[in-house]
């Protein structure tokens, strides 16, 4: 029993027990069979397409749920965060309930501009392949144009913070162009740029590079000079401190620059897809607009606030792994 000794003899005791029966699950269960039974049985003023099927996938739904409410104990970690989440599964089911109801059943809403649940799920039974176009598109161009400006902006930020020569030239210029909204290029980047697409790259890379490269530049001025006469004691020249002391000590600020150059992306991304790039998902939003389908214009929001808060949330899983020391200081 070697192991055991290293383990607190109260963590046992203080962990609370896990309940044999999920009641939250059962509870979500049962709402989301009710909202099947409000889509199936409620009547219908007009036909709507994929009523039947969306009652089956809600009510498949409420089966999974009652599954797991049983089989919960067993899952882990999983069964755990749907522990966290049933309060949210049965607000969901209700919300989902009152949608259903005010658009398709009692027409209480103006159409087209509101459509029920199951004219989503038409949306992506029949135009998923364009949708799928789309988003392959705007994460080829998001990672391109991403990618570029964190590299700028880290390598700005850290010859500022590090040469006050380099700081001389650039700090001005950082000032002055930085907090410019990198939309505001749009006019003279689509015409200077020989493509729409590397015009939209260098406007994301644009949006990118200054929060990165002033949240660099802060935490390398931050780290503490006693760290660099330690290394410089130990006979540490230039690069590795640039390398060794300043980079690693910057990396917490260099993470919160990503984060706050990732959500800026993502606006311009969406902007630069509208005006000037016949692809992605901002063309798709503009596209259903023109042509009236709002239905496709609120799945494309869907997927696209799946897609941002995922690539936000790899994010700072990349960054709790890179800083384990620092995991969870700062919150998503």
């Amino acid at each position: 029993m070697d192991g055991l000794d290293d383990f607190p003899a109260s963590a046992a005791a203080d962990a609370p027990p896990v309940p044999r029966l999920w009641r939250g699950g059962l509870l979500a269960g049962a709402a989301w069979l009710a909202a099947a039974a409000v889509v199936r049985y409620w009547p219908e003023p007009e036909d709507w397409p994929l009523t039947q099927e969306t009652a089956l996938l809600f009510a498949a739904f409420a089966l999974a749920l009652l599954v797991l409410a049983v089989a919960h104990q067993h899952l882990g970690a999983l069964g755990a965060a749907l522990r966290r989440a049933g309060p949210w599964l049965v607000a969901l089911a209700a919300l989902t309930i009152a949608w259903e109801i005010v658009t398709a059943k009692l027409l209480l809403l103006p159409r087209p501009f509101f459509a029920p649940p199951q004219s989503l799920l038409e949306v992506f039974g029949e135009d998923y392949g364009r949708l799928a176009e789309a988003v392959a598109h705007s994460l080829r161009l998001l990672a391109s144009g991403y990618l570029l400006g964190a590299l700028a902006g880290f390598l700005t930020g850290v010859s500022i913070g590090w040469s006050s020569r380099a700081g001389y030239w650039v700090h001005p210029v950082l000032r002055l162009l930085g907090p410019l909204p990198a939309t505001a290029w749009l006019p003279i980047v689509f015409f200077a740029f020989p493509s729409s697409a590397s015009a939209a790259t260098f406007l994301v890379a644009l949006a990118t590079w200054f929060p990165v490269t002033v949240l660099t530049w802060s935490g390398v001025a931050a780290v503490d000079p006693a760290y660099y006469d330690v290394a410089r004691t130990l006979g540490a020249k230039g690069r590795f401190l640039v390398l060794k002391v300043a980079v690693p000590a910057a990396l917490p600020s260099v993470f919160v620059g990503l984060f706050m150059g990732l959500g800026a992306s993502f606006s311009v991304l969406v902007v630069a897809e509208m005006l000037g790039v016949k692809s992605g998902l901002g063309w798709y939003l503009q596209w259903a607009q023109g042509w009236a389908a709002y239905a496709s214009m609120y799945a494309a929001l869907l997927v696209m606030a799946v897609l941002f808060s995922g690539l936000i949330t790899l994010l700072f899983r990349s960054r709790d792994r890179l800083l384990a020391w620092q995991k969870g200081v700062v919150k998503w």
